[in-house]
């Protein structure tokens, strides 16, 4: 696999607060936005996002509580330029008024600048492959507002689109669990794409609406679906090796009743997971796809490759610690996942890869002090030996 681009952040650009500065003019839009509290306009966006950061790179916080406290020693207040600690209660006015909305544009921006974590005929042939998937975030019992599956579950949901060979989240909205994913896809369509999606997306106006919107989708389908064979496709010797078992292109989706809501002919693809399903059986996926011409191994591939937006939700609560809510409102808390968003954007544009659990603990020693930048530089060395030996 050919070596990734250089990356285009400088380790020694991200020393303390000064990775910060490095993106100043995506900030600054922020600094327009302030808590006015009596017409005491001290506290603006940019310092409550920089707090934000701050708190995503250093362990050693773990609540609004401890993020004010930070916020009180001298070097973050002249890092911030902040006159005094906020109190607890210009924290909780920041999340309630900011507008999370003001963050999409940096999000979108430093996505833009990431490099691609992965190259060669594959990431070719799947150019703009982007999962879509939705995870569950457990709220607080006060949050009413998401009441989910009974009065004693309440939960939001991130529905994130993740760019799978860069690595890194590209789009994000937060809503309250009980909600339609479909239709937080159908609002966040572009075009450009080729979305990778499981069976929970499973919906032949979804599939035209991507199509219409210049896009191309890989996604699974119930086995049972209904649809209208126009042409059985060989199975090559490498297809078998990745498990397709049949590959059909179908004229319609759905029986002679059904609207053809697609809107063209569609491949369809029988893969064997090697695995047993739920009733001992053995596990086969019934993919769909408007791209006729990849090869059926590689549409196997696409879908396989769905799984690393699941990895992202594991980095994203587990490593990140974006489990821990600091707010009860739901634009604080959009607020607070852009945040850990772009420090993860931060992360992949420092390093040009994928984030991981080692090389976001050497970042946050760097950040405190105990790590020189020529260590981190050698920790992204030897990452980089052990992808060319491995490759």
């Amino acid at each position: 696999m050919p070596r990734p681009p250089k990356p285009p952040v400088a380790v020694e650009d991200l020393q303390g607060f000064r990775y910060l500065r490095h993106f100043g003019a995506l900030w600054q839009p922020l600094r327009d936005c302030a808590v006015d509290k009596a017409g005491n306009r001290t506290f603006f966006y940019d310092q409550y996002l920089a707090l934000l950061l701050l708190y995503y790179f250093t362990p050693a916080l773990t609540s609004l509580r401890g993020l004010q406290q930070a916020a009180g020693l001298d070097k973050v207040q002249q890092a911030l330029g902040l006159p005094k600690a906020p109190g607890l209660g210009t924290l909780s006015a920041a999340a309630r008024d900011f507008d999370p909305g003001l963050l999409q544009p940096i999000l979108a921006e430093l996505a833009g600048r990431a490099v691609p974590v992965v190259d060669g005929h594959e990431a070719e042939a799947l150019a703009g492959l982007t999962a879509v998937d939705g995870s569950i975030f457990r709220a607080l019992p006060r949050m009413v507002w998401a009441l989910w599956m009974d009065a004693r579950h309440k939960g939001l949901k991130l529905h994130l689109h993740f760019d799978v060979f860069k690595g890194v989240a590209v789009k994000a909205a937060l809503t309250p669990a009980a909600c339609s994913e479909i239709e937080q896809m159908e609002r966040a369509l572009e075009a450009g794409r080729l979305y990778v999606q499981d069976r929970g997306y499973a919906c032949y106006k979804l599939l035209g609406d991507i199509l219409r919107a210049g896009s191309s989708f890989i996604g699974r389908l119930k086995e049972n679906t209904a649809f209208t064979a126009q042409q059985e496709r060989p199975v090559g010797a490498d297809a078998r090796q990745a498990g397709v078992t049949r590959d059909v292109v179908a004229s319609k989706l759905g029986t002679d009743h059904h609207k053809d809501e697609v809107g063209q002919p569609v491949r369809l693809v029988w893969v064997h997971t090697g695995k047993a399903g739920g009733d001992g059986r053995p596990e086969v996926l019934l993919l769909c796809t408007d791209r006729l011409d990849l090869d059926a191994e590689l549409v196997a591939l696409g879908y396989k490759y769905r799984w690393w937006v699941e990895l992202f939700f594991r980095w994203l609560k587990c490593i990140l610690g974006c489990r821990h809510l600091l707010s009860t409102d739901l634009g604080g808390l959009t607020i607070q996942v852009y945040a850990a968003l772009i420090a993860s954007l931060l992360v992949s544009l420092c390093t040009g890869r994928k984030p991981a659990k080692r090389t976001f603990e050497m970042l946050c020693f760097y950040f405190a002090g105990w790590a020189t930048a020529e260590e981190v530089q050698r920790h992204l060395e030897k990452l980089l030996k052990k992808e060319e030996n491995s490759s």
